[in-house]
């Protein structure tokens, strides 16, 4: 049980149909939780934004210091827990919520902020009557998710939850129905008698798995938060009297047992795979590093080096069998001389210059030999930032500017001879891709997660070039 004191064990509460009672089930279930173990913390936030958690939870007067949109934008969990009523912890909502989701990267960012939290004991969190990103996350997160059922309309819904993890290839056993919002006094003829029998037979054909106990239709407790005070009130202690007190006693149980029983909560194994993937990039991209050409293709200056120029271009034949990176002063002069035929030794404020700069920003280019009648050819392309072709043409591939009679070597001759074997071209079908990168900062390039982006725009070039 020691890791369960830094890594969340982690309940969603989630329905895509509203008024099934989900955000009652979560806050009193984390009442109820905290009430059988007082030693066990339980905390509790929102990505809704009707603020009834804080409404049940807030301390009067207590100073805030964050919000759920910090933690989705990296703030350690731990550190924005407040100290709430009725001993259970929770970190405030927030109005930002719907203008993150766009900043929201993949469906397994939460699992990393979880990992990370060191959130202890029981998390629970309520989420949006809908499938947006915040609710998939909190989803593929969750050690295990409970799903409010009321009538035949949300138990259909059910449906897109079971699918999305069908998708993804998760494993649907964290996934329960609890059927919710039951009126004892409506009676059925036949097998079925009642709604709540009716619902868990409908959902067990279905393959769901759906929990023993239920949670009753109460005035009691809808009177709790719905009354003219404004205040919303715990079932725990304001409705005692009432089947659903006990039935709410009965879920908690379950969850902690379920807790108890879990020795390694999913937010501790998403951190040991983070640590495995770390160390997997590390690895990686000490091996890209190595490869590397240790100097310019032109200046022969080393690069990265501080004594060199600015290096503004990484690149890396199709096979991977050439890369290093090019001063940015030498790669220009490539292509405003041979390429767009501005001249060479432009200064650094002429208008051509800088109209060939903005032009080309963010672009990458890719070079090929191919052969014709006359002889062998140069194959030039521009892409931008997505892969779409910009631009293509061919270029007579000479060793010396001006012809066979001149004394200056051919920079595009030494960019696609170096990189792609000799004048005859024996690398086939090869290409030369240069793409640009952070001049302060070139060789971040090769870190696991920008260089998985790089590969990914030279998998859509590599499939224009060979079409």
């Amino acid at each position: 049980m020691a890791a369960m004191t830094t890594y969340p064990y982690l309940v969603t509460i989630s329905s895509e149909k509203g008024g099934v009672g989900k955000t009652t089930l979560a806050t009193n279930l984390a009442i109820f939780l905290k009430a059988l173990n007082e030693e066990l913390p339980v905390s509790i936030l929102s990505f809704d934004n009707h603020f009834t958690v804080d409404k049940m939870f807030e301390i009067k007067g207590q100073p805030l210091r964050g919000d759920v949109a910090d933690f989705l934008g990296g703030a350690p969990g731990g550190e924005l827990l407040h100290t709430g009523q009725y001993g259970v912890n929770y970190i405030p909502s927030s109005k930002l919520l719907g203008d993150l989701k766009q900043s929201i990267k993949g469906t397994l960012a939460l699992a990393r902020l979880l990992a990370n939290s060191r959130i202890p004991g029981i998390l629970i969190i309520d989420t949006r009557p809908d499938l947006d990103i915040l609710t998939q996350n909190a989803l593929f997160a969750a050690d295990r998710v409970i799903i409010p059922v009321k009538d035949m309309a949300s138990l259909e819904n059910c449906r897109n939850i079971f699918d999305l993890f069908d998708k993804r290839g998760f494993d649907k056993k964290s996934l329960s129905l609890i059927p919710c919002l039951i009126d004892s006094r409506i009676k059925f003829d036949g097998p079925f008698q009642d709604q709540r029998s009716l619902l868990k037979a409908y959902a067990i054909n279905r393959g769901y798995r759906c929990l023993d106990t239920y949670i009753s239709k109460s005035p009691k407790v809808e009177s709790l938060s719905t009354n003219p005070s404004g205040k919303v009130y715990p079932i725990l202690t304001y409705a005692r009297s009432t089947e659903v007190y006990g039935q709410f006693a009965q879920l908690a149980r379950g969850v902690t047992q379920d807790f108890s029983a879990t020795p390694s909560p999913r937010a501790l194994l998403f951190r040991e795979w983070l640590a495995s993937e770390e160390a997997r990039g590390n690895e990686q991209f000490s091996a890209r590093r190595e490869g590397l050409r240790p100097d310019c293709l032109f200046c022969n200056r080393p690069v990265p080096h501080p004594t060199s120029g600015a290096v503004g271009y990484y690149f890396e034949s199709s096979d991977g069998a050439s890369c290093g990176f090019l001063e940015e002063h030498c790669f220009s002069e490539v292509l405003l001389a041979s390429i767009f035929n501005l001249g060479k030794g432009l200064p650094a404020d002429d208008p051509k210059r800088l109209m060939f700069k903005e032009a080309t920003r963010g672009s990458s280019f890719v070079f090929r030999q191919v052969g014709n009648g006359s002889g062998t050819m140069v194959e030039f392309s521009r892409f931008d930032g997505e892969g779409m072709q910009l631009l293509k043409k061919l270029y007579p591939l000479r060793e010396h500017e001006g012809g066979i009679l001149g004394r200056e070597r051919s920079g595009l001759y030494t960019l696609v001879t170096e990189t792609l074997g000799g004048h005859g071209g024996n690398r086939g079908d090869g290409f030369l891709m240069v793409h640009p990168v952070t001049p302060d900062r070139p060789e971040s390039i090769l870190l696991e997660e920008n260089y998985r982006d790089f590969a990914k725009l030279k998998k859509r070039i590599t499939v224009q070039v060979a079409g």
